[in-house]
């Protein structure tokens, strides 16, 4: 098995890189996804967050409010750590349950927004990070998603900075340009992995 992780800051284009990877063969392990998943309504998860943050995050329905709770963690570090410490245990339990299950022979390309910020780089035989210039995440959140400006350069500057996610990478795709140029760099990191993993298969 060949464990890859897949880190980009936001904007930059991670989920497409996922969503080509998962279409050559990788088995995705998406930490977002999971995330929204251990915080679901009668979830450990989310009567963690509740517990501290208060009911004033959850919808009329119960759910998780993500917006409200997005302002107040996005703009606080120290509230921000809070949440992660409720969420980050869980995601991983979940993530290790799923890469249990796929095979031996198996590229598992797990998808971490946040992998530079925790630390995370050395539990991956390599890393590779989807790399674009701030002003085309900028560009990308405000356009492509309608995020107010301040929020949108909030986001940013709560991740690593983009020279740290860098420091961290085996290899890198350049998303700076549009999709077309993207594929082709994918298809060659996903010939790279292949490779690797082959590598590694030989030598066990």
């Amino acid at each position: 098995m060949l464990r890859v992780g897949l880190t980009g800051g936001i904007g930059a284009g991670k989920s497409e890189v996922s969503r080509l990877l998962a279409g050559y063969g990788a088995i995705l392990v998406d930490s977002d996804r999971i995330a929204r998943e251990v915080v679901e309504p009668g979830t450990p998860g989310l009567a963690g967050i509740v517990a501290a943050f208060g009911e004033s995050v959850l919808t009329p329905e119960g759910t998780l409010d993500r917006p409200k709770l997005g302002s107040i963690v996005f703009a606080d570090q120290e509230r921000l750590q809070t949440l992660n410490g409720i969420v980050h245990p869980l995601v991983r339990a979940r993530s290790a349950e799923l890469e249990a299950a796929a095979g031996p022979d198996a590229i598992v390309v797990h998808d971490v927004p946040l992998l530079t910020e925790n630390g995370l780089a050395p539990l991956y035989d390599l890393v590779v990070v989807v790399d674009a210039a701030p002003q085309t995440q900028l560009a990308r959140l405000t356009a492509l998603r309608g995020m107010a400006e301040d929020e949108a350069r909030a986001r940013m500057a709560a991740q690593a900075t983009r020279e740290q996610r860098l420091a961290v990478a085996t290899l890198v795709i350049d998303n700076d340009g549009p999709l077309e140029a993207l594929e082709p760099q994918v298809r060659a990191v996903w010939d790279e992995l292949t490779t690797r993993a082959k590598a590694a298969a030989a030598g066990d």
